[in-house]
């Protein structure tokens, strides 16, 4: 696999629809999946099935599976996902303080 451009190959797999709010769903602690299921509340079940999966496999999250009946599964942040929170966290309070000059230049653009 091509690792040329770092700031790509990462982009592609957090800069998704889901996995920001699946990290920040999981920064407090251990969650079950039907809890954050109900936390992000939009999201079906395999695409949050498929982000889970994804962020296991690049080290953000880690899944572990309790031999009960019936099975109980937990997630939670690893050390790597624990350590994306804070610039996580620094990208939404630049969402959220420059929405609105974006939303206007959008309405801009359609305009002209």
């Amino acid at each position: 696999m091509d690792q040329a451009c770092p700031i790509r190959d990462v982009l592609d797999r957090i800069g998704d629809q889901w996995s920001l709010l699946v990290l920040a769903t999981l920064a407090p602690g251990v969650k079950r999946f039907s809890q954050i299921e109900r936390e992000i509340g939009d999201v079906s079940k395999q695409m949050l099935s498929k982000t889970l999966r994804r962020l296991e496999q690049d080290g953000f999250v880690a899944r572990e599976v309790h031999a009960e009946v019936p099975p109980r599964v937990e997630y939670r942040l690893t050390p790597l996902g624990h350590s994306f929170l804070e610039p996580m966290r620094g990208l939404i309070r630049w969402a959220e303080a420059n929405q609105g000059a974006i939303l206007a230049a959008r309405g801009r653009a359609a305009t002209a």
